[in-house]
C-alpha cells in the first residue's frame, strides 16, 4: 500500500485537476481549492451539478472564469486527472463510484468530505492506494508536496 505522501505526490503530479463541490460562494472550501490551482497555474475544471441545467439565475456555467462541467464523466481525460472532492459525505460516495468506473488516478477529500461509509467504501474497493482521506488539506499542505516534487 502506498504511503500517505506518495498518493499526495501522485495527486500534484497530474496534469490535469478537477474540483467538485466549488462554486459562486468566495467564502466555501470548493471555491477556495479552484482559487488554490488557479493561483498555481494548475489545469484546472470545476465541476458543479447546476452548469447548464439551470435557468441563467441559477446556472453555474463558469466559475472563476473557467467553464464548468456538471459531472467527472464530462473530463476530457479522467485517467490524466487528479479530483479534489470538497461535498458532502453522501455525494462523495457517488463521485467515489463514477471516479473508479473511470479510473481516475488520484482524489483528494478535503476534510468533511467522508464519513463511515465513504471510508468503508474506500476500503472495500481497494481505493486506498489513490485516496487521500481523513483530515489533510489542500489548502494547508499543497505547496510543501509541490516543492518536494520540484
Amino acid at each position: 500500500m502506498s504511503s500517505l505522501v506518495d498518493i499526495q505526490k501522485k495527486f500534484l503530479s497530474a496534469p490535469h485537476y478537477a474540483v467538485v463541490g466549488a462554486s459562486k460562494d468566495q467564502t466555501k472550501f470548493g471555491t477556495k481549492v479552484l482559487k488554490w490551482y488557479q493561483a498555481r497555474d494548475k489545469d484546472v475544471t470545476p465541476v458543479h451539478p447546476r452548469a447548464h441545467r439551470f435557468t441563467s439565475a441559477q446556472k453555474e456555467d463558469e466559475l472563476e472564469g473557467l467553464k464548468t462541467i456538471r459531472s467527472i464523466a464530462e473530463l476530457s481525460a479522467p485517467t490524466e486527472t487528479s479530483i479534489s472532492i470538497v461535498t458532502p459525505p453522501k455525494i462523495t460516495l457517488g463521485i467515489l463510484e463514477k471516479a473508479k468506473e473511470l479510473d481516475v488516478p488520484a482524489l483528494w477529500l478535503q476534510p468533511g468530505a467522508e464519513d463511515e461509509a465513504v471510508i468503508s467504501y474506500i476500503k472495500e474497493h481497494g481505493l486506498e492506494n489513490k485516496v487521500i482521506y481523513g483530515g489533510p488539506c489542500i489548502l494547508v499542505e499543497g505547496d510543501g508536496i509541490i516543492r518536494s516534487l520540484l
